[in-house]
């Protein structure tokens, strides 16, 4: 085995995480597709997608150094939101939580001179910063079109595509 137990462990966890993330962007975007923004919703489609490649990362990861994978048992997901709002909102602090759980596993890596894993963990910091970034940025938009102005959003989103 060329990972810790301890190691093993938190990135078990952060399996989970992933796995839950994806749910969690499956049911904001439902929540988008029964208001019938496509484009929130095929966002919150798309980073449910991501979210399951980063979970898989985790798992391709331990198998490569003949660590245990051992999925944790996954949450419902929050289903229903009051507002626009509140699933953007819930999706930064999702992203802010991950970011934490990822600089502590970066932190458990560099603790135990645990080169690989270190490596390995790098993408994710990096990729932290550009979901943590996306997430804030969708937050003040919405914040400043408002509830009854969201097609402004599904025009914005279509823009950038």
């Amino acid at each position: 085995m060329l990972i810790s137990p301890e190691l093993n462990k938190a990135f078990n966890e952060q399996i989970g995480r992933e796995l839950l993330a994806s749910h969690q962007y499956i049911a904001i975007a439902s929540y988008f597709e029964g208001r019938a923004l496509k484009k929130l919703a095929q966002m919150f489609f798309k980073q449910s997608e991501e979210e399951r490649e980063h979970a898989m990362k985790f798992v391709e990861y331990l198998n490569d150094v003949s660590g245990k994978v051992e999925i944790p048992a996954i949450a419902a997901p929050k289903a229903d939101f009051e507002s626009a709002l509140e699933a953007v909102k819930l999706a930064l602090q999702w992203e802010m939580d991950v970011t934490h759980h990822i600089n502590n596993l970066m932190a458990m890596a560099i603790e135990q001179k645990d080169y690989a894993a270190r490596e390995f963990l790098d993408w994710f910091v990096k990729e932290q910063i550009e979901e943590v970034s996306t997430m804030q940025d969708l937050v003040q938009i919405v914040e400043q079109v408002g509830e009854h102005y969201l097609i402004m959003v599904e025009a914005y989103l279509s823009h950038g595509e």
